[in-house]
């Protein structure tokens, strides 16, 4: 697909919306096993993709980017399935194309609306955002359980990748059951960004955009 500069961008947020509900659902229930974790990674290089390829602005060099971070992804991928990689290597990987996503999102937005104004798309659009960050915090859990030779959770346990996207959505959400609560300093600095900027992204950007919404269908 090539956008020649000054194309209508296809912004199919819908479908990163999708693939991010694909893939909480998906660490959430997938067995801890290599193999999992391999298509993990492809499902979070597929969101990077699909946001990258539906832009505007910069597209050759933002694709190179990309395909880069893609051919790394599945290399790392391909390790871990085969055993030949750490588990906290491949979360540390998830953590660089999530952001990468993230960001891509987030300039993808803002171009959007001020060029159409809030629609679905946008709306779907700033839901994924939420979903991704949910997703960055937990791949950040995992990285930080795998590396520090104490527990990460005060449970007396690093937890499974399962429980730490259940942790990050938790927290996010200030839910808090409680059953499973940070016992290092990086794990309660992550719990308190996590709360901050959850909570702070649904009663302003996500209130704001469905506001907006219902005035737009409603004049």
């Amino acid at each position: 697909m090539h956008t020649r500069s000054g194309q209508e961008a296809a912004y199919r947020y819908g479908a990163v919306l999708a693939l991010s509900i694909v893939a909480v659902v998906f660490f959430i229930v997938a067995p801890e096993r290599p193999l999992s974790r391999a298509i993990g990674l492809l499902l979070m290089t597929s969101m990077l993709l699909t946001v990258v390829a539906t832009g505007r602005g910069g597209v050759v060099i933002r694709r190179m980017v990309a395909g880069g971070a893609a051919l790394v992804a599945i290399g790392v991928a391909l390790a871990i399935a085969l055993h030949g990689l750490a588990a906290w290597i491949g979360s540390a990987v998830g953590v660089v194309l999530i952001g990468g996503t993230l960001v891509e999102l987030v300039i993808g937005l803002a171009r959007m609306l001020r060029t159409q104004g809030v629609t679905i798309r946008a709306v779907s659009g700033a839901l994924a955002v939420y979903l991704l960050f949910g997703l960055l915090i937990a791949l950040l859990v995992n990285v930080g359980a795998r590396v520090d030779s104490g527990t990460f959770f005060a449970q007396g346990t690093d937890g499974t990748q399962s429980q730490h996207v259940y942790f990050a959505f938790t927290t996010m959400t200030t839910t808090g059951y409680g059953d499973l609560t940070p016992a290092t300093a990086y794990g309660r600095a992550l719990s308190v960004i996590a709360m901050l900027v959850g909570q702070i992204y649904l009663v302003t950007v996500i209130a704001m955009l469905v506001g907006n919404l219902r005035r737009r269908r409603t004049d």
